[in-house]
Order: C-alpha cells, then structure tokens, then sequence
C-alpha cells in the first residue's frame, strides 16, 4: 500500500467531473450558504452544491478567493453570490443573514466550514492565540447558526445547518486551541438540535479526519507525514469525501437526523493522532525494536 504523501489540494477540473452518489437534481430551487467557501473543503462543498442544482452563496475574508470561486461556480451553472466579511463579528454575520433573505428570499442549508488554527505546543499558547482560534471557530459558528434560525423562525422556513468540525475525539496535539472549540461546537450542536426541533430546524456537524486540501501544505514533512499515520486506512481523504457528506445530512435524506456528528476520517477515532508539527522525539517509535517490557515490580 502506498503511504506516501498525496497530492495537496484538489483542481477544479477535478471538482467538476468527480463522481457523486447523489442525484443531480437533489438541490435543484434550492439556496445554499458556505463560510469559507472561497478554497479547500468549503470550494469543494460549493461545488457539489451546484452540481447539484442550488443558488450559492458564499462568504470569507479575501474577496479575491471568494471570486475566483465564483467564477468556478458560475461555470457549473449555478447562480453564485459573494461576501468578504468575518464571521467574527455577528454584526457583519446579520447583515450577511438579511443580504441572503433579501437576494433569495429563502435559505435551506447554512454550511459553517469557516475556521482556523495555528499549530503550536500547547505550552507556549499565548491568550491572543488562543481568543483568536476560539472567536472563529466557536463564536463565529454560534453567530451565523443563530443568525440563521432567526431568519427561519420569523420566515416561518424549515431549515438545516451542517457545521464543519474536526475528529476531536482522541484530542489533536499541538492545536488544543482548535479542539476546545471544535469540541464547544459539538455540544452546541446537541444542544441547538434538541432546542429548535420544534423550529423544524436541524442541526448537524461532520467531522473530518485528515483531508488533503490546501491547508494540507501548510505543515512541515514531518507532520503531513503523521497525517496518513492517522487513520488505519493509511491515507489522507479528499475534500469531496467531505463535501458529500455535508450534502447528505443537509439534504432531505437526513430529515430524521439532527444532532449528530457524521466522522468522516478513513477510522482515525480508533487509531491515532495527526502531530501538526511532527512527533517529538520522545514519541517517535522505532517498530523494529520496540518490545513489550515487563510490567514493573510492585513493592509494598
């Protein structure tokens, strides 16, 4: 089996002519929101969207990725809009919400894939590092979740959220930062699907494993390399591995599915860890001449 590490990233080409499971016709009159959507697992997240028949919208912080996406996504025949603005701020997250209701009329999934982190030892964090990671990815998945179901709540409109988590739940060395937040999204999740069911409001998260989308370049060898040691399936996963799953959950197909997280990393919840960094020297194991040594002697 090769483990090497794969390709980074995905091209466009790609995105247009993968095969998907799912019916071409699945989000035909259909509105689709996706943060970050302008590079990585949320382009491909798009893309799929409109392959399948949906309006985009997407929103991030570099209005050039976001048109170059849309660029991409108009070629697929999808009627795309754009918004540079930071889901840090729940009053650039409103106007966004009321932009989409005003444009539309309507919004039927809400994909919050817009996050960030740093790696770094968890020692060495530093509190603005750390407000930083947990301001995007935990406050800024609660505003644009509420921001939504107050749209869906005042319109009298069904509604379904898919948020973009991590497999958090082994831990991930050297990215605690992410973790508490991704971990808070979770819950938050359980919690908001429990309170807006009567809502018809639907609220789910995907987990990825390692993925190999741009950010996949930003690691050291040494790290990308753990990546694929990560999973027992020994290999990094495609961004469109992602994106499908996104679609199902926020599809009518999971109409019976609300606070639940779909992990989507080839097992790794069973297997090991990703080190962002590389493995310290203390936890680089030598295979051929590790032994199990006896247990210790208990005295007393």
């Amino acid at each position: 089996m090769d483990i090497s590490v794969p390709t980074v990233g995905q091209t466009d080409e790609d995105l247009r002519t993968r095969p998907t499971a799912l019916n071409e016709q699945l989000y035909k009159g259909k509105v689709v929101l996706v943060s970050g959507g302008g590079t990585g697992i949320g382009r491909a997240t798009a893309a799929l969207f409109a392959r399948l028949g949906a309006s985009i919208v997407i929103c991030g912080r570099t209005q050039d990725k976001l048109d170059s996406a849309a660029a991409f996504l108009t070629s697929l025949g999808a009627k795309v809009s754009t918004r540079a603005m930071s889901i840090r701020d729940p009053d650039e997250v409103a106007a966004l919400m009321d932009f989409v209701w005003a444009e539309y009329g309507r919004l039927d999934v809400l994909v919050n894939n817009a996050g960030g982190q740093f790696s770094q030892a968890t020692i060495d964090i530093r509190p603005k590092g750390w407000n930083a990671v947990l301001d995007t990815n935990l406050n800024g998945t609660f505003y644009m979740m509420q921001a939504a179901a107050r749209h869906w709540r005042d319109a009298g409109q069904p509604g379904s959220i898919v948020n973009v988590v991590a497999a958090i739940w082994r831990g991930m060395p050297q990215v605690a930062h992410t973790c508490a937040a991704r971990a808070g999204v979770v819950f938050l999740t359980k919690t908001v699907g429990t309170e807006w069911a009567p809502l018809n409001i639907r609220v789910n998260c995907v987990a990825p494993g390692t993925i190999r989308s741009e950010g996949f370049g930003n690691y050291s060898p040494q790290g990308r390399a753990t990546f694929n040691q990560a999973n027992p399936m020994l290999r990094a996963g495609h961004p469109w591995d992602i994106a499908e799953a996104i679609a199902y959950l926020g599809s009518d197909a999971a109409n019976f599915v609300t606070g639940e997280t779909l992990n989507v990393d080839g097992g790794g919840q069973n297997w090991g860890d990703p080190w962002f960094i590389g493995r310290p020297p203390y936890f680089e194991l030598d295979y051929e001449s590790t032994r199990l040594d006896p247990a210790p002697e208990v005295v007393g």
